[in-house]
């Protein structure tokens, strides 16, 4: 009885850290198919002792709020919900009733209030109890009604979400690798709670109702279906649902389990309700769950494999990832090779090594994790260099998890931005290396340095069998790769990334030496800050880049790679612009956009800037009189504001 008592206990320590990790720190210490065997495991281990502690998660809803957002208590508990991964347990509890079978959304459950037609009030769940108001943040969300033509009070819940579509546009806008969200239900939770809803809004946050709690004379005919649709004729987006009983569940959960992979809302399972209301509300309650409605998680499919090898992946933050790499597998329907490891903790928790039987399954049906190690030899080792640089690696605990970090602050993983600048459509312009890409090769060691890029034909048979790639989308990249080695000068100095030289400041720069490379690479100070919008900042960051051997000995290996074509000057135009600088705001008439107008400017020797200072020669606007911040400042310095018809005027046209 003791040892199945500390058992339990060590059991409940683990979940309740995972839940809290999960919970409140947006962050993921173990998987979700290890979380729900330990939580069952932990079920039986209480069915068999009769004894269930204080601290027990299958009596405890949820954690303490951490917040600055105001609290109110709900009318109502809001209880977590029982659930199966056994369709015949689902068969078996409908029986001959029906019922709404939908999306289990893997977001944030909120509870709207509506006033006279009007959102008055939004909690989130909370710890089930107490929740947040996040009244202000709920009028940003996508798709939620701020009015609706109900004027009774209304009370409802559902759940807010982001896309997997916009998760993964979000986090490739996040520069640290670290910061990144590990998934949208985590990116949606810091998303709804922020105390400032500018970023809410900015985090494309969607509603679906799938309840209503509260209303004033509207009879449903005491069925749930009639409130969902009700619901939808007041504005609402309503969870996906299908209407099934004992006879059609079978089909309705397999239509869920082909369709959940497409699906752009994450969603970690189903739920069953009775569209009964009256019968759902009779069964009551336990202490934890609902008896009107069940939780449906898909049995994973799990298969096991042998562990080939453990890659070390760094990132531009120092941070060193374990990447799992296995003899093939089908799940789901699509065949896997790879999973991530996550971090040091989780790979000596696994005991990882190689040759090892390791269990494999998709996380949600998508994500491939290691659920468990069969071997557990643990011979795998932590890498005492980092495999881009070879730099010492050191690991750092933080919050009980142990992670991998290079200590070279000149390692190439953390000088990605500089590659992916050298690639961008205004330097090299060289398709099909994304920043993502990019990081991959470099990890890999396919890429050391800037001319390693003309050089990737030599990992042609790693590359096609690479997740994204294929003979066909390698072979534009190589296209790609071949075209861009004919460039020209302004190209080839603003690919190199040197600080406050953009790609005018490059122009100038190279029509200044003629486009001479060899005069452009040489460039004194002084003969610098003698060109028009060259200063003296931006001189010396010249200077020193060049001054500095390994950046020559990068730009001499690119130089071997590439051939330099004439740069056409358009129609060998006057450059009667020579040393003038302009500012364009304001609407245009005449020219389709400002980069059409900007354009003749440079080509007769002209430079455009974005700002108004004592540099600027003439400012355009089509609105001599207008107020703007521009125009202010043009005429407290003297600029001259001339209009579009002026402007071509007095280049003849």
């Amino acid at each position: 009885m003791n040892q199945k008592l500390e058992l339990m206990k060590k059991k409940i320590k683990k979940l309740n850290e995972a839940a809290k990790a999960y919970y409140q720190e947006n962050r993921e210490i173990m998987p979700n198919i290890e979380y729900d065997a330990l939580y069952d495991e932990l079920l039986e281990l209480e069915k068999e002792t009769g004894v269930v502690l204080s601290n027990s998660p299958s009596i405890r809803v949820g954690y303490e709020l951490l917040s600055d957002l105001p609290k109110q208590p709900h009318e109502k508990a809001m209880l977590s919900l029982d659930k199966t991964k056994d369709l015949g347990d689902l068969k078996a509890w409908i029986k001959d009733k029906m019922g709404l079978l939908s999306w289990k959304l893997d977001g944030l459950t909120i509870v709207l209030t509506y006033e006279d037609g009007k959102l008055e009030k939004a909690v989130t769940r909370g710890n089930g109890e107490i929740g947040e108001i996040i009244t202000n943040n709920a009028k940003v969300f996508t798709n939620i009604p701020i009015h609706i033509a109900y004027k009774g009070n209304l009370i409802l819940r559902g759940e807010a979400v982001i896309r997997y579509s916009d998760f993964k546009k979000i986090n490739n806008e996040i520069q640290d690798v670290a910061a990144k969200y590990k998934n949208p239900r985590n990116l949606c939770s810091g998303s709804v709670r922020q105390l400032n809803n500018k970023i809410t809004a900015e985090r494309n946050v969607h509603f679906f109702a799938f309840s209503v709690l509260k209303t004033q004379d509207i009879d449903f005919n005491n069925s749930r279906l009639n409130q969902m649709n009700w619901l939808k004729s007041q504005g609402f987006d309503v969870i996906e649902f299908k209407e099934v009983n004992g006879d059609n569940i079978e089909e309705a959960v397999s239509w869920f389990g082909e369709h959940v992979i497409e699906n752009d809302l994450p969603s970690d399972g189903l739920v069953l309700t009775y569209d009964d209301i009256a019968y759902g509300e009779s069964l009551g309650t336990t202490s934890k769950f609902p008896r009107d409605s069940i939780a449906f998680k898909w049995r994973d499919e799990i298969r096991d494999t042998k562990l080939l090898k453990v890659e070390w992946r760094a990132s531009r933050t120092g941070l060193i990832n374990p990447i799992a790499v296995f003899e093939p597998v089908e799940l789901e329907g699509t065949t896997v090779s790879r999973a991530s490891v996550h971090n040091v903790s989780i790979m000596e928790n696994l005991r990882l090594g190689i040759g090892d039987i390791v269990s494999v399954y998709k996380a949600n049906m998508i994500i491939p994790q290691i659920s468990g190690n069969v071997t557990q030899s643990g011979t795998v080792k932590v890498p005492e260099s980092c495999p881009v640089c070879g730099g010492k690696t050191e690991i750092r605990q933080e919050k009980g998890v142990k992670t991998l970090y290079c200590t070279n602050n000149d390692c190439i993983a953390k000088e990605i931005k500089s590659f992916t600048h050298f690639v961008s459509r205004d330097a090299m312009n060289i398709d099909g290396l994304s920043e993502a890409t990019l990081e991959k090769f470099i990890a890999k060691g396919f890429i050391k340095e800037l001319a390693d890029i003309f050089h990737i034909k030599r990992y042609k048979e790693e590359i096609i069998k690479m997740e994204g790639f294929g003979e066909k989308s390698y072979a534009n990249l190589i296209a790609s790769i071949d075209h861009s080695r004919k460039t020209n000068a302004v190209r080839l100095l603003y690919s190199l990334g040197i600080p406050n030289i953009g790609s005018s400041n490059a122009k100038s720069i190279c029509k200044h030496f003629k486009y001479n490379w060899e005069d452009i690479a040489k460039a004194s100070y002084e003969q610098l800050v003698d060109i028009n919008g060259i200063g003296e900042i931006m001189a010396e960051a010249y200077v020193k880049f060049f001054s500095n051997e390994k950046n020559v000995n990068a730009v001499h290996h690119i130089l071997k790679e590439i051939e330099f074509a004439d740069i056409e000057t358009p129609n060998n135009e006057e450059q009667i612009f020579e040393g003038i600088n302009f500012v364009i705001t304001g609407s245009l008439e005449k020219y389709e956009n400002r980069n059409e107008m900007k354009k003749v400017i440079e080509d007769k020797g002209g430079k455009v800037t974005d700002s108004v200072t004592t540099k600027t020669n003439y400012l355009i606007n089509n609105d001599s009189m207008s107020n703007s911040s521009k125009n202010k400042k043009a005429k407290e310095l003297g600029v001259p504001i001339i209009t579009e018809i002026e402007f071509k005027e007095w280049i003849g046209k």
